[in-house]
């Protein structure tokens, strides 16, 4: 790997994480400017403008025909945004989780996960499947502003004011050419990323798609980190979580959708990620659920076990890129090991939780 990679990686991430902010801070005085409430703004400009690096990267890699990069990009960055954002933020302070992710949203992004497996099953995401998750991204954003618009709960209102509120400043012409600046950062930070990611997975021999789960998903996450973890550092725990969780459906119906679109052959998807990366990620959405259920909150505990699960699956993908010889005895500690305990810990959160509803009805 010559150094003029390395700078041109570095770039374009810097490119694609400044972009990322001018967009969703332009997006958002527009908005506000027009009367839309800092609710809406919190749950679809700044939740879906978090993405749009993972959006950039997956529709650059779609059309350039590396497939195993966009879709790598995809998984790579939900885990990452679970196991690892959430389990930073969580360290910082426990999280609250709103009753409508643990009802809704969570379920949402389970189902939309859940997709991925059955649509790839035959080798690839074609454009008919890219179609079908893209209207479920409309039809997820439509839903979200109709329900952000009956919100009455005024300390959610609040918090979302307190983050996203005060945004009517600067004139139209500068917001609008923060969004141009933010596209224009997108685009060049994008390109420049995927034709380093595989410069660098050629020059070590990795596939595309272990450098799209790791490389370039931490790096196109950026943005979800800075948002979370200001949050929660702020006490705005509400947005935190749900600033994940709807980056992670995004991802998967605008994102993956798109990709699927654009691509000449669709998305192909390898045996690897269909027998191991995609499960693992509706095992982290599936999980979600009796975690968030527990007590509405996500506690330092659960942090520092999310991210402990981050290191595990970083540490699987390099010793099967490099066949380390300690794989053998890796897979055998997380199937006999890992796996049951956290299953036995799942099971023990989500009957403690359904016995303390019941008696509290009681």
């Amino acid at each position: 790997m010559t150094f003029s990679v390395a700078l041109f990686l570095v770039l374009g991430l810097v490119l694609m994480i400044g972009g990322a902010e001018w967009l969703v801070r332009g997006a958002s005085r527009v908005a506000a400017a027009a009367g839309i409430s800092p609710l809406v703004i919190g749950l679809t400009v700044v939740a879906f403008g978090t993405s749009s690096p993972e959006l950039a990267v997956s529709v650059m890699s779609a059309f350039k025909g590396q497939a195993d990069l966009a879709l790598g990009n995809v998984v790579g960055s939900n885990l990452f945004n679970v196991l690892f954002i959430l389990g930073i933020s969580a360290l910082i302070v426990p999280l609250v989780v709103a009753q409508q992710l643990v009802r809704f949203d969570v379920p949402v992004m389970i189902l939309a996960s859940l997709l991925v497996l059955p649509m790839g099953w035959d080798g690839s995401i074609g454009r008919l499947d890219g179609a079908i998750l893209f209207a479920g991204a409309v039809a997820y954003t439509v839903f979200l502003i109709r329900q952000s618009r009956r919100e009455e709960n005024e300390e959610i209102q609040a918090e979302y004011a307190g983050a996203f509120g005060g945004t009517r400043t600067g004139t139209w012409a500068k917001n609008i050419a923060l969004i141009v600046l933010g596209l224009a950062g997108l685009m060049l930070g994008s390109k420049w990323l995927v034709s380093s990611a595989v410069s660098i997975a050629e020059a070590f021999g990795v596939s595309e798609l272990v450098i799209g789960l790791t490389i370039v998903a931490a790096g196109t996450s950026m943005p979800e980190v800075a948002t979370s973890v200001v949050a929660a550092m702020k006490g705005e725990r509400d947005i935190a979580v749900g600033n994940v969780v709807g980056s992670n459906i995004f991802n998967i119906v605008c994102v993956l959708g798109l990709s699927s679109l654009v691509a000449p052959a669709g998305i192909r998807v390898s045996e690897a990620a269909l027998h191991f990366d995609v499960p693992v990620m509706i095992a982290v959405a599936v999980a979600c659920l009796p975690v968030f259920f527990s007590g509405n909150r996500i506690s330092r505990f659960n942090g520092a076990a999310f991210l402990f699960f981050y290191a595990v699956y970083v540490v699987y993908l390099i010793f099967t890129a490099t066949n380390h010889e300690g794989l053998a005895t890796l897979r055998e500690a997380m199937v006999w090991l890992v796996f049951p305990i956290t299953l036995l810990t799942l099971s023990v959160i989500t009957v403690r939780e359904i016995l303390a509803r019941k008696n509290k009805r009681i």
